[in-house]
């Protein structure tokens, strides 16, 4: 369908702000307002890194927030006169994907099951709101399978994403969305990967790794929550070199046969002679080191804690730096993994009763494994004291239900560069608000370790990597194949390893694929990259690169927009973007952020918007400054209806009375709202450097409301030619001004109603148009414009009305006589206005002046027939 924009059509007599979403999103997709135009140099171009929204369900209010404000400096900065570079993509790889299309379809993956051509899952996938399925137990498919299931149901939540951004009416453009598993996206993220792997800056180890049980994946450090949980101190006792008993506080008993040290702080003279000696641990009497370590908190428990493989990450660190040695009790799974107590590494005092006690524990969950050592502890009189209940900090996963364990695997890491030029980088980035600096500096100098970017599922960024099998069958992680650049993007599950045959696969003397996928930030840190066209449009690329904003929530910062800067660091040697503006979150009457997990989002956004139009929703997203978090208000939205409401009628008439395009205002009142709107523009566009977008509409609000109540009132009259055609022509010269001014400043906030008003009288989209500019206004306001002129005319107004309103009688009685008592500045300023006052008031006698220190007006209105 072609859709043909209006050429300045008369001016509705019932202007009306229904279905004018519909109307201007087909006009704007038609005409391509928001396509970005290739051609301007980089010094004319604002490129925008704009978040993908991971595709994990519904989009809330808390979305419509934090998108809407980048979309307010994309507009701002277009009318600008810069072309702005606004893509948007859709994060759909990662855990919270695969576990929607899971929920949707009723489905869980077995990665050892064969693909089945003809499946079909127990809930149809065709759910467009992702709606969740009911079947009563996952049904258990291939991994081939899955990512069908993925492919199918993924797009049509990205669509239901795409119809809401377009209601609420962002200026993407749309043509250069991307997914962040699409061909092109594996493809720079792969890239990526081996030019980090080909400088030794991405490797793969064996180590401790955090493991979330029921996804049966790892989990970076980035994507960590702590959760206060109830836990129970029990202490056991261990035997020291004398025979002496060593009380021992643990929350993770069930860990103890995973015990290979105890470790003390050096100045506790408590344990200061037993430091080098060893204990023996009860129940399974593995002969164990004593340590002392630095981290050992002698206010903690008992002062010495058992070192166990792994319980946390204090345990991790004391295993790296005491050397000690490794004896994993827990499973991929969750479970306690069979071990044989006297082989290498499991040494005991007495291998067969420690086996036979283990064997009681083997196989069963944590959970389970922890009562029964309990048990088993107290049966044997190896605990003191009764069990004490806590509350402590637990990791868990962001979006995990049960605690993380640690575990030991393969994994790949990239390193993390220096901490100072992590800093450096964080002090040459202009943060808005400033204060956000300090949560990425906090970020990097708690950093541990290096980046786990290998998760254990199935719809992801495969690494291009597979690893030779010896001929015994033997598979050697160590010596990873990499693909050559010219391969990508691939899938190492259906493309053999350079210089093997397919046939090689899972052969001894042949190869195997790396299993894993990409962890979604490891892609995701790459947006700067997969936009701009990195090794891939050069002429894009330059245009665009590096970015001038990245607009994000403060809770991703130690996420996307630190690993963002690692990446461009080590492959471009600078910052990706300029600026970083990080929004705060909509929070609910009890100051919690709004999510769909929390349940407390009371609405979805397309319900808002058909509530009370995409303009009114936009409005209270506004309100929200950088940085600060917001209360969920639909009042604002309301609030913001009558605004917009107001708008379409006082532009009809203000319009109505007359658009005269030449000469010079030449009346104070005309002259004083001049001045006080170029004001306003340099205090907007101010505003706007600073990404202030909320300073401007609450400015730009409180101008013209007293521009519809009073301006409009006292210079109507004129306007319609009462007091001659020089007045008249003053006022509609005034009023082209005005109106023009308020539409374009109003633009980036209220963009429906400001192209319908823009299309009554101009040709082409306001939103393409320029910013307004001060000088034209103060030149046409002339010198010696008083802005204050028109706030005394307005408050004398208001007094009649009042006395009018008090009287009960109609706002066209005519009033008698009209007493200002003022200093004599302010009594100036109304004699300049005077006429403007008695026609806007009806007042049929000169207004008396009397100077005095106190403002007030006294009104006496005409005889009343009643």
């Amino acid at each position: 369908m072609t859709v043909t924009r209006p050429r300045q059509p008369a001016i509705p007599e019932n202007p009306s702000l229904e279905g004018l979403e519909g109307k201007w999103r087909a006009i704007w997709a038609a005409d391509g307002i928001y396509r970005f135009d290739r051609s301007k140099s980089r010094a004319e171009v604002f490129s925008i890194d704009t978040p993908p929204p991971t595709v994990s369900g519904q989009l809330h209010p808390g979305h419509v927030f934090s998108y809407t404000h980048t979309d307010l400096i994309a507009r701002y900065q277009r009318m600008r006169g810069r072309e702005v570079f606004y893509p948007m993509g859709w994060d759909d790889n990662g855990l919270n994907v695969e576990r929607r299309v899971q929920l949707i379809t009723g489905t869980t993956v077995d990665p050892t099951l064969p693909y089945e051509p003809d499946f079909t899952p127990p809930v149809a996938p065709d759910r467009s709101a992702g709606a969740v399925g009911k079947a009563k137990r996952p049904v258990a498919v291939s991994r081939p399978n899955f990512i069908e299931l993925c492919q199918q149901v993924v797009p049509q939540l990205e669509a239901g994403y795409h119809e809401l951004w377009s209601q609420v009416g962002l200026s993407v453009d749309w043509s250069h969305t991307y997914t962040t598993i699409g061909p092109h996206a594996t493809r720079v993220s792969q890239r990526g990967f081996l030019r980090l792997f080909q400088r030794e800056l991405a490797y793969r180890s064996e180590s401790p790794t955090l493991w979330d049980v029921d996804m049966k994946t790892a989990v970076a450090q980035a994507e960590l929550e702590d959760r206060e949980m109830p836990g129970t101190y029990h202490r056991l006792v261990f035997t020291g070199p004398n025979s002496e008993r060593i009380p021992v506080d643990t929350t993770r008993p069930e860990l103890l046969p995973a015990c290979v040290a105890l470790v003390a702080h050096p100045d506790d003279p408590r344990y200061r002679p037993l430091i080098g000696r060893r204990a023996v641990t009860p129940l399974f009497k593995a002969p164990v080191p004593i340590f002392a370590h630095g981290l050992g908190d002698p206010d903690k428990g008992t002062g010495i804690a058992m070192v166990c493989t792994f319980g946390d990450t204090t345990d991790v660190t004391w295993w790296r730096e005491l050397g000690l040695n490794v004896r994993p009790v827990v499973s991929r799974a969750g479970t306690l993994l069979p071990t044989s107590w006297g082989s290498p590494g499991w040494e005991s005092l007495d291998p067969a009763a420690a086996q036979v006690l283990y064997d009681k524990l083997a196989g069963r969950s944590v959970k389970q494994a922890r009562e029964a050592i309990v048990g088993l502890l107290t049966e044997a009189g190896l605990t003191e004291g009764d069990p004490r209940p806590i509350s402590h900090a637990v990791k868990f996963w962001a979006n995990g239900t049960r605690p993380l364990e640690i575990v030991t695997s393969h994994q790949w890491f990239i390193r993390y560069p220096d901490r100072e030029a992590l800093l450096q980088r964080g002090r040459e980035l202009a943060w808005w608000p400033e204060f956000m600096r300090v949560r990425y500096e906090n970020w990097v100098n708690g950093l541990m370790g290096d980046w786990n970017i290998t998760r254990q599922r199935f719809f992801g960024v495969p690494f291009p990597i597979w690893y030779p099998i010896a001929d015994d069958g033997t598979v050697d992680y160590l010596a990873p194949i990499a693909a050559t650049e010219d391969m990508l993007p691939l899938d190492p599950t259906t493309v053999p390893a350079p210089g093997y045959a397919e046939s090689q696969r899972n052969q001894p003397g042949g190869f195997a694929a790396d299993p894993d996928v990409m962890d979604t930030w490891a892609t995701s840190s790459l947006t700067p990259q997969i936009v701009c066209g990195w090794e891939e449009d050069p002429d894009l690329f330059v245009r665009t690169f590096p970015m001038d904003l990245r607009p994000q929530a403060h809770e991703i910062i130690r996420t996307w927009l630190f690993s963002t800067v690692v990446r461009s660091h080590y492959e471009l040697d600078a910052l990706p973007w300029a600026n970083a503006a990080i929004s705060g979150f909509i929070i609910d009457p009890e100051r919690k952020k709004l999510s769909k997990s929390a349940g407390n989002v009371a609405d979805d956004p397309m319900a808002l918007i058909r509530r009370h139009g995409a303009d009114a929703v936009r409005y209270w997203a506004a309100q929200g400054r950088l940085g600060l978090d917001m209360a969920f208000d639909e009042g604002q939205m309301k609030i913001g209806r009558r605004l917009a409401t107001k708008l379409l009628n006082a532009s009809k008439f203000s319009l109505s009375l007359g658009r005269a395009v030449e000469g010079r205002p030449t009346e104070p009142l005309d002259r004083a709202l001049l001045i006080g709107l170029a004001d306003l523009v340099d205090e907007a566009t101010e505003a706007y450097e600073r990404f202030d977008y909320a300073r401007v509409i609450e400015r730009v609000e409180a101008f013209f409301w007293p521009f519809c109540d009073d301006y409009l009132e006292l210079a109507k009259n004129r306007a319609y030619g009462t007091s001659g055609a020089s007045g008249q022509m003053s006022a509609q010269v005034t009023l082209t001004f005005a109106v023009e001014t308020f539409l374009k400043l109003f633009a980036p906030f209220l963009p429906f109603v400001t192209e319908e008003v823009w299309s009554w009288w101009k040709n082409g989209s306001i939103h393409r148009s320029s910013w307004p500019e001060s000088t034209p206004l103060r030149a046409a306001a002339g010198e010696g414009a008083d802005p204050t002129v028109l706030a005394a005319a307005g408050e004398v107004l208001r007094q009649i009305r009042k006395a009018k309103t008090g009287a009960q009688v109609s706002m066209r009685a005519e009033v008698a006589g009209v007493t200002i008592t003022a200093d004599s500045v302010q009594l100036e300023r109304i004699r300049r206005v005077e006429g403007d006052i008695r026609n806007a008031g009806v007042v049929t006698a000169p207004l008396h002046l009397a100077e005095g220190a106190e403002f007030s007006v006294t009104v006496e209105l005409a005889a009343v027939v009643g």
